[in-house]
């Protein structure tokens, strides 16, 4: 249990079936209190609220109260998110929603507590509700074509906000993989928003990236640090020094991996998050007599492999030895700590879930980069990883199932998440590429196709879709290299100004030679970084 439950008066239980068990046999609801341990507003609620002794006795009397960690339980907090954390939402011993809410000072939190109360009393279990994501029915199927790629970056314009730059028009968020999607089709958007993020969400002071503006303007930061975030900016960072050569967008890359290595790093991997706090509101002078807020050291698979990816990108654009040895390291720990076989843990404990399609996802991504940045055996992990999931994970729509159906609550009720279904078959296209299998590409194609049918209703904010689709769709550039991962050749192709690229080292062919692979076969084979970089210009 975390120190701020520890902290306030409610008898927390811990998520399980003996929780849900304990509300059926005493016939009350369950109140699930999700947090994180980066989250201010976490923290003030169990200080503020929970604390309290009279709401304590009412929440210990009348309900079940489970507290949650959402970073470790993912699939819960997919479940009962109720839009920010904390989330506090109240549950029937079935499972089903019957209230929910975010943040709630005392006198809103007994109001509350009596009005579910008052409802569990007259209709029981039938005032629960399953959310409508969980109930069932098939996701909107769909064509696999141009349709996609072309609806999503409509969307970008539509949304774009030309004034402050980012998309949409309240609460300001970096979207890293929109930029990524953009930096393609938008490329002025997209540098634009890099521009916005790193003059108003940068910690100049000791560097990383806050989550995102509650101003339209980039102003008032939520002034938490989580590690998906940077490392998802870090690789936008990366793809924008890529297409431009600035150091606008390469300095501010170089400054979160500092970030990232010197606060962020264990020993072993990446902790997940910095708790917002003062002390990120202070001059550089002040923050000199106060601790630092403190870091969540749990190294989660999904976050750690999206950072492998994102250090993968900035070392293959810069020949960046730190990049190069952080990645090595992380990718180390999941292989040798959270990757056995074709499962996948999702941080170090005995009682951690495994078979996330997040996690999965996440380490293929990143095990197939290491294949085309480092070369080497990395590509038996993606695969091993890649072809449980398909089997596993994939059922008859096409779609990517979040984890296993089971658990306690609603964990036993499909979900299909479009982000993460759309970096699994952003991964599949690598795969297919760096093993010629094309069962790889069929598995991308039929997870693209699985939510095709809602692309016109598609909001720029899952633009990653869209880049899934439109490898899917549009042959990427694909070269291939005839010699080792790390020879000027090799490096000159992972250079190539398209962050979508594949890149084949040690293919099969006239050493130290290089081509590009087309729809109809392969290109001429040439032997420079000069003529390589020339074939390309000519084919696109």
């Amino acid at each position: 249990m975390d120190e701020s439950a520890d902290a306030t008066r409610v008898e927390w239980r811990e998520w399980g079936e003996e929780a849900f068990a304990e509300a059926a046999e005493r016939d009350v609801p369950l109140l699930v209190s999700l947090v994180t341990s980066w989250s201010d507003w976490c923290r003030q609620m169990d200080e503020r609220t929970y604390a309290e002794p009279r709401i304590a006795a009412n929440v210990n009397d009348d309900f079940v109260p489970v507290r949650v960690d959402a970073d470790r339980h993912p699939r819960v907090r997919e479940r009962y998110n109720m839009g920010g954390f904390p989330s506090t939402v109240f549950v029937t011993p079935e499972g089903d929603h019957l209230a929910g809410a975010t943040f709630l000072e005392p006198e809103g939190f007994r109001q509350v507590l009596q009005r579910v109360r008052e409802t569990w009393d007259e209709q029981g279990e039938d005032a629960g509700s399953v959310p409508r994501a969980l109930r069932g029915g098939e996701p909107p199927v769909g064509p696999v074509n141009g349709d996609i790629e072309r609806l999503l970056a409509g969307q970008l314009g539509e949304q774009f906000d030309p004034e402050h730059g980012g998309w949409g028009t309240d609460e300001k968020f970096p979207l890293p993989a929109t930029v990524e999607f953009a930096l393609k089709r938008e490329r002025d958007q997209a540098l634009r928003t890099l521009d916005a993020v790193r003059r108003n969400l940068a910690d100049d002071v000791d560097g990383g990236f806050f989550r995102f503006a509650h101003g339209r303007d980039w102003s008032d930061p939520q002034r938490e640090k989580v590690l998906a975030e940077n490392a998802s900016l870090l690789r936008a960072f990366a793809s924008a020094y890529l297409h431009t050569g600035s150091e606008d967008y390469r300095e501010p890359a170089e400054h979160t991996i500092d970030y990232a290595t010197g606060t962020l790093w264990t020993g072993e991997a990446f902790g997940g998050s910095q708790a917002a706090g003062e002390y990120f509101e202070q001059s550089a002078d002040e923050r000199a007599s106060h601790a630092e807020p403190p870091v969540d050291e749990t190294a989660y698979a999904d976050v750690n492999a999206l950072t492998a990816d994102a250090l993968l990108a900035f070392a293959a654009y810069t020949d960046d030895d730190t990049a190069t040895r952080y990645a090595e390291r992380t990718l180390d720990y999941l292989r040798e700590t959270l990757v056995d076989g074709a499962t996948v843990r999702h941080f170090d404990e005995p009682d951690a879930p495994t078979g996330l399609l997040a996690d999965r996802a996440r380490v293929v991504q990143a095990f197939a980069s290491a294949a085309q940045v480092l070369g080497g055996d990395y590509l038996d992990t993606a695969v091993t990883v890649a072809d449980a999931t398909i089997d596993d994970l994939q059922d008859a729509t096409g779609a990517f199932l979040d984890g296993p159906l089971e658990g306690a609550g609603l964990l036993d009720q499909p979900l299909r998440p479009i982000d993460d279904t759309a970096v699994m078959a952003d991964a599949l296209v690598d795969l297919h590429y760096l093993t010629r299998d094309a069962r790889y590409h069929e598995a991308a194609s039929d997870a693209v196709g699985a939510f095709a049918g809602a692309a016109e209703r598609m909001g720029a904010q899952v633009a990653a879709y869209g880049t899934a689709a439109s490898r899917v769709v549009g042959d990427p550039l694909v070269v291939e290299v005839a010699d080792e991962a790390g020879r000027d050749l090799h490096r000159a192709a992972l250079r190539m100004a398209d962050h979508e690229k594949v890149v084949v080292p040690d293919a099969d062919g006239e050493p130290g030679t290089a081509w590009l692979v087309e729809a109809d076969g392969t290109s001429e084979a040439v032997d420079s970084p000069e003529a390589l970089a020339d074939l390309v210009a000519n084919a696109q």
